[in-house]
């Protein structure tokens, strides 16, 4: 697959859905719809807000399919950054009804936000960062055991780790605009 290959995918979806394809719909769904899901849960921790979400961003592409811009970031992206948005919006109308204060909400927004921005971190890694990073810290080997498992010399798994953690170090640099669409992605 070339480096152009998604970039072409994004192109040739956003036609298929200005044209109304529903097919494309339906294969933009089963290809994000866990994405979006699981990007607004991690916002609202509630099952049925984030059914809701899912619903809000696909009819939103659906119905404004132009609004996507392959030249600005990947159909991901663009997803992922509407999912945060309708996620963020539900919350902050919450503390509006008073369901909530503002300053949890703010506090959860936050959270969120850091760890989208975590997820879009590891999942736009280069693989062989990732791969190290999920040999250490969810397999809970040592630098030695993943080098091994890697195929790799003990100092270039150090080398992936240290940069591994420090592209995810970034997550955490204050706090950034929740609300435009294309820089967010799902948490781990």
């Amino acid at each position: 697959m070339t480096h152009d290959a998604p970039a072409r995918w994004d192109r040739k979806m956003r036609q298929r859905l200005a044209h109304g394809e529903a097919a494309a719909l339906g294969e933009l769904y089963d290809r994000f719809g866990s994405l979006v899901h699981g990007l607004a849960h991690r916002v609202l921790g509630d099952e049925g807000g984030a059914d809701g979400v899912t619903r809000e961003v696909f009819a939103h592409v659906w119905e404004h399919p132009e609004e996507f811009d392959p030249r600005h970031g990947p159909l991901r992206s663009w997803i992922a950054g509407l999912a945060h948005r309708y996620a963020v919006g539900r919350l902050r109308r919450a503390a509006d009804d008073g369901e909530r204060s503002p300053e949890e909400i703010e506090e959860q927004v936050r959270a969120a936000s850091a760890a989208a921005r975590a997820d879009y971190i590891v999942t736009s890694m280069p693989a062989p960062l990732r791969a190290a990073l999920d040999l250490a810290y969810f397999r809970r080997l040592d630098y030695r055991q993943a080098a091994a498992r890697l195929g790799v010399t003990e100092d270039e798994a150090r080398r992936r780790l240290r940069l591994g953690l420090q592209l995810l170090s970034t997550a955490h640099d204050g706090p950034r605009a929740v609300s435009p669409p294309g820089g967010c992605g799902a948490h781990r």
